[in-house]
């Protein structure tokens, strides 16, 4: 099963894709992918009904052919973060890796579709790419007892992009990352949202990105330092976690910080993958309201 939301931004329609590559609309399960929907036993209800015959099929392709691919998930209350949870990320970044996860946030207007083009600021140097696995919550989260309640709090996975522009998040942010990670934008999901029944909470998969058609990361997501679920246990004895949040998980090595690639320009085509959970496309342009 998959969820996607596909049209104008605002608009989108919600959409389930199931094992059969049928894809059908959702608007009379639920108005949109948010948190009510996601805390529910949504794969069960999608399953009855379909076979039930409630449900329409969607009429149109689900590439981005036709309507446009929006966020899997509609806008989250809260985008968390984990940084530097790759070793070998966090030697590139100079820095050795944490003994506890890096927590930083991304603003809610950060997440857009998965091939909608990513602005670039005026004056912005410095502008990254950083592929990673995104987590959405399913269900109210706090104060977890141990790593191992973590699986029932989660809805699925997500492919997702942190975009970061580094002069702002290390030299203009003070102590905090945030004037580098929240611009609109700048942060691409999708285009799917896949359950997490399917991979558990130690998914090891391959995630990848490209510039220009040149690979620039090539990991694995078992190689992360704080796996899925230490992470949502570790957040939840410091915050509350909403159906719907975001969580993502940190990006592995090979990103422009390293010094081995140059930072992105307007007209670079930026592509995200990973193995089981999808692949993006953004062009990087001028901010059209600069």
């Amino acid at each position: 099963m998959r969820l996607m939301r596909l049209g104008d931004a605002g608009k989108e329609i919600p959409v389930a894709i199931d094992d059969a590559g049928q894809a059908w609309n959702l608007s009379t399960l639920t108005p949109d992918i948010d948190g009510r929907f996601l805390e529910t036993d949504w794969v069960t209800t999608i399953d009855d009904a379909v076979a039930g015959g409630v449900l329409e099929p969607w009429q149109g392709p689900v590439d981005g052919s036709g309507a446009r691919v929006g966020a899997p998930i509609s806008r989250p209350g809260s985008v968390i973060c984990i940084g530097m949870n790759y070793a070998a990320h966090a030697a590139e970044s100079g820095s050795a890796p944490p003994t506890e996860p890096v927590v930083f946030f991304k603003h809610p207007a950060s997440v857009v579709g998965p091939f909608d083009d990513v602005w670039l600021p005026p004056g912005a140097e410095r502008l990254d790419w950083e592929v990673e696995l995104g987590v959405v919550i399913g269900r109210r989260t706090r104060r977890l007892r141990s790593p191992a309640d973590a699986a029932a709090c989660i809805a699925g996975y997500v492919v997702s992009h942190d975009v970061s522009e580094r002069r702002y998040q290390l030299e203009a942010g003070g102590t905090q990352w945030s004037k580098g990670k929240c611009y609109e934008t700048w942060n691409p999901v999708g285009p799917w949202l896949v359950p997490a029944s399917e991979f558990g909470t130690t998914p090891d998969l391959a995630l990848r990105s490209w510039v220009g058609g040149g690979l620039r990361q090539d990991s694995r997501t078992g190689d992360m330092i704080f796996d899925v679920a230490t992470i949502v246990w570790e957040l939840s004895q410091f915050m509350t976690l909403e159906p719907g949040d975001l969580v993502n998980t940190g990006t592995p090595e090979g990103v422009a910080l390293s010094g081995r690639f140059p930072y992105l320009r307007a007209g670079d085509v930026v592509e995200l993958e990973i193995e089981g959970i999808g692949r993006q496309r953004q062009t990087i342009i001028e901010d059209p309201d600069a």
